[in-house]
């Protein structure tokens, strides 16, 4: 078999989480050797809610990133009742800060001091609206009424649609799509709304949970849903719609937090997304719309000029090893398996 070469601008990750402390160091090298920027999460405990966590947390990355590495992180605030509507508009025009991160209270990973009451926000939204700051929502509701395969698409319904309505000049970015309702609102939302897509949901459905026997290691919040909806997230990741991106919602936990009694939502894939995305993107007959949505298409929506590096992706006839498990000083942290041998492999990363 002879090798197949494609050769597209360096990637970014428009929603990544590094954690932090040893964590932190033992997981970045995995994003900084194959992205140049990524949005980095800010559900830290406690969480990064000021302009000062954002700074300190930023200091703290960049001090860990491998010699050599051209990495840039993009910060974000975590959204309270109590966000400072000033401090987080300074923090926009200076540069420190690309997003402002909705969770609803209670939705995900360290999202206990996220929204309860959106009209305490208000104010918050008014001002993002009007500095051009985007908004960046975990797009699930909470209710204990509403199963948890529908609480994305109610989200869209009650939360997500009458924020858009009321500040329509708001950028916001649906992050970690999974239904195909989620899809089709995204299309409909025009230049001010966009949507990421993770890795592992472009491959698993519920079935690669359950079947079988419980997979901890494929369970993840927003949880991956139907098979129908995961080929709605295929279509629309390899269309070359400039509305879809990538965030790979990387999530690294110990693998102790992993498995046991109530393990912790999250999948780890930085260290593999490109082979990942090769195959799939391959497999829908779509290799050419790879760069779109890796490299070009979230920098257009942020209103960032694309990378200028490249990378290669390589497929040869070669299984690529890629390891099991990271080590921490804390115990391994478990890779995203997605059930086939990887044949592409990345060139040029740093």
């Amino acid at each position: 078999m002879s090798e197949t070469r494609l050769t597209i601008r360096r990637p970014d990750d428009w929603h990544l989480h590094l954690r932090d402390g040893e964590m932190l160091k033992s997981v970045l090298p995995s994003t900084s050797a194959n992205f140049r920027r990524a949005i980095i999460m800010p559900n830290l405990v406690p969480p990064v809610v000021t302009s000062q966590d954002a700074a300190s947390y930023r200091e703290r990355i960049l001090a860990a990133l491998p010699a050599g590495h051209d990495f840039t992180p993009l910060m974000t605030l975590y959204l309270t009742e109590t966000t400072d509507a000033d401090d987080l508009e300074q923090a926009f025009r200076s540069g420190l800060i690309a997003g402002v991160k909705l969770y609803p209270a209670g939705a995900t990973t360290n999202s206990q001091s996220g929204v309860r009451d959106f009209d305490k926000v208000t104010g918050v939204l008014e001002r993002m609206a009007e500095i051009g700051l985007p908004l960046l929502v975990h797009g699930e509701v909470t209710s204990a009424d509403v199963d948890i395969f529908d609480r994305e698409a109610v989200f869209i319904e009650t939360v997500l649609d009458p924020i858009r309505r009321k500040f329509p000049e708001l950028k916001v970015v649906m992050e970690h799509i999974t239904t195909e309702e989620g899809v089709a609102y995204a299309k409909s939302g025009g230049d001010n709304l966009g949507a990421t897509i993770t890795t592992h949901h472009l491959i698993i459905n519920r079935n690669d949970i359950l079947v079988g026997g419980i997979k901890p290691h494929f369970y993840c919040l927003p949880v991956a849903k139907r098979e129908k909806h995961r080929l709605a997230l295929r279509a629309a990741a390899t269309s070359g719609d400039a509305t879809f991106f990538l965030g790979t919602d990387s999530a690294p936990h110990l693998d102790q937090n992993k498995l046991c009694e109530c393990g912790c939502a999250g999948i780890f894939s930085s260290l593999n997304t490109m082979s990942c995305l090769a195959h799939v993107f391959e497999e829908e007959e779509a290799l050419g719309k790879l760069e779109a949505f890796a490299s070009l298409n979230g920098p257009a929506f942020y209103g960032m000029a694309p990378n200028e590096a490249t990378i290669d992706l390589v497929k040869g006839s070669e299984k690529v090893s890629y390891p099991p498990s990271i080590p921490t000083p804390d115990g391994p942290v478990t890779l995203f398996n997605p059930g086939y041998d990887l044949l592409w492999k990345v060139e040029n990363q740093l």
